[in-house]
């Protein structure tokens, strides 16, 4: 029977995180057992702590083990942190070196939405892909800067680490490793019982972009500014480094060191963004709308609505306005 560790890391952490991969796990492993096999894993949460709270006391885990009395386990879940990362970091000392030690011993580690923080701090993704809450994406970027982050990917598979997006996206990510621990037709079971629709690979459409100020380029702070007071503009990025009196070579280097996007990239993030909450809300058609966030090229703009949102503008304003005007 292979072994997993789902980690109740110390500090005011997610309980949901927590609570859906056992619930998951062991809902895989009756199914399995309804079809004459046995058990796959044998599932244990396990802390440095006897019990820790959540949402002030309201409830509270307590731990099946202690992670030193774990000395090998072959799939570790690492749950999703609170917000203040450093600290969670800095009360998980003592689990971030057991998890970096059953790595080395042949464990696949699994982090769910800003438990990539605490995976992020053994090393281990350095050079990997890796996803996690795009509310985030800009102090995980300031805080690892060797890591391959990858927002818009709702799950990453590299090397027997895994990681997901933000929220409740984790029961993909569970959904996931059951079909690859299990087989397909366990994790089609499971996702009928939890309700989880299967094979979703973006988060793109949840993401709200609202630029990476958290930089010291004031210059290019006042370059974000310039663009995004010109949604409704086409705007070169010549004549915005002329602008700023930078050649066109340095102006791209500063601008992608300090926001991560190259300053057509961030340009097209702010004019979609716009585009996406018009079409919420407005009754507007889609080509009235494209009008308005500086595009004139209907195949152009689609064809950028849907690289970063993952679907077609007509889509998105299906799924997200009520009214739904064509």
């Amino acid at each position: 029977m292979k072994h997993l560790t789902i980690l109740v890391p110390e500090g005011k952490n997610n309980l949901s995180s927590i609570v859906g991969p056992y619930k998951i796990f062991t809902r895989a492993n009756e199914y399995r057992k309804g079809t004459g096999k046995k058990e796959l894993f044998k599932i244990e949460l396990a802390g440095v702590s006897k019990e820790v709270e959540f949402y002030n006391g309201l409830f509270s885990v307590k731990p099946h083990n202690n992670i030193s009395a774990i000395s090998k386990t072959n799939l570790v879940i690492i749950p999703s942190l609170n917000h203040n990362y450093e600290q969670a970091v800095k009360g998980n000392k003592l689990m971030i070196e057991w998890i970096t030690q059953q790595y080395k011993n042949d464990a696949e580690i699994a982090s769910i939405c800003t438990g990539a923080f605490m995976l992020a701090s053994t090393g281990l993704l350095d050079g990997k892909r890796c996803s996690t809450h795009w509310a985030v994406a800009e102090s995980f970027r300031i805080r690892f800067p060797k890591v391959n982050l990858q927002t818009d990917e709702l799950i990453t598979d590299e090397n027997g680490i895994y990681t997901n997006g933000g929220a409740y996206s984790f029961l993909n990510l569970m959904i996931y490793l059951v079909e690859k621990y299990y087989d397909r037709q366990t994790a089609i079971y499971c996702s009928k019982v939890f309700q989880i629709e299967m094979d979703r690979n973006s988060q793109s459409s949840f993401a709200m972009f609202t630029g990476q100020k958290k930089h010291d380029d004031e210059m290019v702070k006042k370059a974000q500014a310039y663009i995004e007071g010109k949604v409704d503009e086409k705007i070169s990025v010549e004549s915005l480094s002329s602008r700023f009196a930078v050649g066109r070579r340095t102006f791209d280097r500063r601008f992608i060191k300090a926001t991560g996007n190259t300053p057509l990239e961030y340009s097209q993030r702010v004019k979609i963004e716009s585009a996406k909450k018009a079409l919420e809300v407005s009754r507007k058609t889609v080509n009235e709308i494209m009008y308005e966030v500086g595009y004139s090229d209907v195949k152009a703009f689609r064809e950028v609505f849907r690289k970063i949102t993952g679907m077609s503008p007509l889509e998105y304003k299906h799924r997200y306005n009520k009214e739904r005007i064509n």
